[in-house]
């Protein structure tokens, strides 16, 4: 997994190893947003795989309700070439060496992610895969859909 350590914020300084997270921009879709924020902070370029899970809070960012998706990509380059604003250090770790730092056993959000992402590795997890599309008025959108094995939805 590719993860990353913070210079400011939350966890600047922390010496805890988290995935690149961001901000999705105003009009752009989910999908689009995880690959940019890869790019930006870490340099690696990446192709959507799912979305393999995601968050819902409210008050908390910037007062406002907040999702929060995590996103499995593929990588379609593996050269690092950190942020030099927002990244202190970025590197390629085990999955199972991240699910193992103390932050993570510690915090039951981190910990059931990491949960979800080991789970996945061995192949018994299925997220929600995209489907380009468009509106009644013939806007692009992507229907977020579980696409496990016994299903060919997506083909």
């Amino acid at each position: 997994v590719l993860v990353v350590q913070e210079i400011s914020g939350k966890f600047g300084g922390t010496g805890v190893w988290k995935m690149p997270t961001g901000v999705v921009d105003e009009g752009e879709d989910i999908c689009d947003a995880a690959i940019r924020e890869v790019k930006e902070e870490t340099g690696v370029e990446a192709e959507f795989v799912e979305v393999l899970a995601f968050r819902q809070s409210h008050k908390s960012f910037f007062q406002k309700s907040d999702l929060f998706f995590v996103c499995m990509l593929q990588p379609q380059s593996f050269d690092i070439q950190n942020q030099a604003s927002e990244i202190e250090a970025a590197k390629w770790m085990p999955v199972e060496d991240y699910a193992a730092q103390p932050f993570v056993q510690e915090n039951e959000l981190f910990k059931f992610i990491a949960k979800i992402c080991l789970t996945k590795l061995d192949g018994n997890y299925t997220g929600f895969s995209n489907k380009a599309s468009k509106t009644t008025s013939g806007k692009k959108t992507y229907l977020y859909f579980n696409n496990n094995a016994n299903m060919k939805l997506a083909s």
